[in-house]
């Protein structure tokens, strides 16, 4: 592995030039577009809040994960969330991440994990991984009513409880665009907004899927307080498509003007279909490092 890590760093400075041309070129099209921010004057995101959520490098953690964890760090990432073990236990992924220097900050647990008996373990794990928070990815389709996320408020209000008194953060809800619809004359998010405790549960905003769905991840932050401590930070290409961070058509730095109000801590990169992973991660980071809001 170490072998792989020392032949990525020869060529990442390259890479990093290759993206940096994108990024000029990028910044260029958002001044001529009037959404440039000024760069002297504005927040920066910090390095240890810089993460990479672990399910836009599947395909290549699949066949070498020492070494694509490794790559990662070498990039500049200070975090991950854990998306899948690939075949490996809470304990192994531990070990493998303390070696590189990566902190895991949380975990994605299915609802009905978190909603059952496996609860107990979930919060083990997350402890096992160093992290703080149990995330739950998505709810079960025949859940997607107003009485199905009132069960889910429920449920999600129960398992935070445990997670706190464990010493873990909230537990926390990931959004898709589906969950922004109206249904009912409600707005299905909103109801998880509205009847969940904020000291049991709070919410990993993917700002992708927010845009997607409609809503305004400023208005969020601005409004409903420090319950956003993490956010999957997508973007978006012209066509609708995933792009990587800052090659799409999400304003970034205009949503971040008031991340500090909706308690952000860790901007965890997503892609959901990467082409080339390593690319990706690559491009994203270069943009979250030198982004100003």
């Amino acid at each position: 592995m170490k072998g792989t890590r020392r032949a990525f760093l020869g060529t990442a400075a390259a890479g990093l030039a290759a993206v940096g041309l994108a990024s000029t070129a990028t910044t260029a099209r958002a001044t001529e577009s009037g959404r440039h921010h000024d760069p002297h004057s504005r927040r920066r995101i910090p390095r240890g809040g810089i993460g990479m959520h672990l399910y836009t490098m599947r395909s290549v953690l699949q066949t070498d994960f020492e070494g694509t964890l490794g790559q990662l760090a070498d990039i500049g990432y200070a975090t991950v969330g854990v998306s899948g073990r690939f075949g490996r236990n809470a304990t192994q992924i531990r070990e493998v991440l303390d070696d590189v220097g990566l902190k895991a900050v949380l975990e994605h647990v299915a609802y009905t994990t978190v909603a059952g008996t496996g609860l107990q373990q979930a919060i083990a794990d997350v402890h096992t991984l160093g992290g703080k928070w149990v995330v739950v990815p998505s709810l079960p389709g025949a859940m997607h009513t107003p009485a199905g996320y009132r069960e889910a408020a429920a449920a999600m209000n129960r398992a935070g409880r445990l997670a706190r008194e464990s010493g873990l953060g909230p537990v926390l809800f990931h959004n898709h665009d589906a969950d922004h619809k109206v249904v009912d004359g409600e707005v299905l998010y909103d109801i998880l907004l509205n009847e969940t405790d904020p000291e049991y549960v709070g919410f990993e905003l993917d700002l992708y899927w927010a845009a997607k769905g409609g809503a305004d991840p400023r208005r969020l932050f601005a409004e409903e307080g420090p319950r956003f401590p993490a956010l999957h930070v997508k973007d978006m290409a012209p066509n609708g498509d995933f792009a990587d961070v800052g090659s799409g058509v999400l304003d970034f730095a205009e949503m971040f003007e008031t991340a500090h109000r909706g308690g952000v801590r860790q901007w965890l990169v997503e892609h959901d279909s990467p082409v080339d992973p390593i690319a990706t991660a690559l491009n994203s980071y270069r943009h979250l490092s030198r982004l100003r809001y």
